[in-house]
């Protein structure tokens, strides 16, 4: 189910072969077989792949998410570098869910992501369907261990709080942490009200789920939205931050599993990107559901290249803020 990393994916322009402020993020990455991962002193980022649509298929979603880890990484290459030079970024492989084995993919998706956290890597998860989410999930809940109050906060169009009797999908997994987890909060931001049944609002408001709409998420109002989340960060340790492509407007992000006419501008998903990750609590981040196979003159995987970049930059910012560097 693990796939090492591949050198081919990384290629792109090179405007010096010498000078680092020219570079692209292809001449600075390395590769990390996680089978040889040892702890990093500081500055370590992964990027770790999870190749599944199986969730998205039993969703009844559009399929093709299985391949954006690669396609993502592609995108990402070409990228200027703005990490400075102490800075480690790794390209981890990739966890890929073959013959509809989604439960046992999330637990080596968990176990990868344990792995990088314990030796002090920071994890930027590509998925994959929204499935993704609960296998990060189970991972930073074995790193930090079952008495650390830990937050979820989704950036996404819908609940994903579906009930699964007949089986986890890419609806369902906020329910299943809440339901096996005392210890664990969620917040989403963007929820579209005709996105979302209302059964699943009536599920959300029962299980303690605190949301904003995305009609309450404008440019002029982002101070609002940063209110909403300091109430919600305030009461946990931990904060695991995900996002979900579809919460986009379809104009911006046409290459998902299900598109959203009243989406998100791209610009306050990355206020949001960037005022999570300036929080100490948030450990990792994931971005899910872009489709290759859907997509738009490869503008939604520029996109979710753009803020896996966004990403990187801010948690490196906060940690250099605090060690005071």
């Amino acid at each position: 189910m693990y796939k090492q990393p591949d050198k081919e994916r990384w290629t792109g322009r090179i405007d010096s072969e010498s000078e680092e402020k020219s570079f692209r993020v292809h001449q600075k990455i390395r590769l990390l077989d996680m089978g040889q991962i040892q702890a990093q002193a500081e500055n370590a980022f992964a990027l770790l792949g999870f190749q599944c649509d199986e969730g998205v298929r039993r969703n009844q979603g559009r399929q093709g998410a299985y391949h954006a880890p690669v396609e993502v990484k592609k995108a990402l290459a070409n990228l200027p570098w703005h990490l400075p030079s102490d800075a480690t970024l790794y390209d981890a492989g990739e966890i890929v869910c073959e013959e509809g084995e989604l439960e046992n993919c999330q637990k080596h998706l968990g176990q990868a992501v344990e792995r990088l956290i314990r030796h002090r890597v920071t994890p930027v998860v590509i998925g994959g369907g929204h499935e993704t989410a609960y296998g990060h999930y189970l991972g930073v809940r074995q790193a930090v261990g079952p008495e650390t109050k830990l937050g979820i906060i989704n950036i996404d169009a819908h609940f994903d709080m579906r009930p699964y009797r007949q089986g986890p999908s890419s609806g369902t997994m906020f329910r299943q942490i809440l339901d096996e987890d005392g210890n664990a909060g969620y917040c989403c931001l963007g929820i579209q009200t005709l996105g979302n049944t209302a059964a699943l609002f009536e599920t959300a408001k029962r299980y303690g789920c605190t949301y904003m709409l995305e009609e309450e998420l404008t440019l002029e109002e982002l101070e609002c939205a940063y209110e909403f989340i300091d109430d919600f960060s305030k009461n946990y340790d931990v904060l695991v931050l995900t996002l979900c492509m579809d919460v986009l407007s379809a104009s911006a992000a046409p290459g998902v599993s299900a598109p959203s006419p009243f989406g998100l501008d791209p610009k306050i998903v990355r206020a949001l990107l960037r005022y999570i990750i300036s929080k100490p609590q948030t450990i990792s981040f994931d971005i899910c559901e872009v489709n290759p196979l859907v997509d738009e003159n490869r503008k939604t995987i520029a996109l979710a290249a753009a803020f896996c970049m966004e990403a990187l930059v801010h948690f490196h910012r906060r940690q250099r803020a605090a060690t005071g560097r």
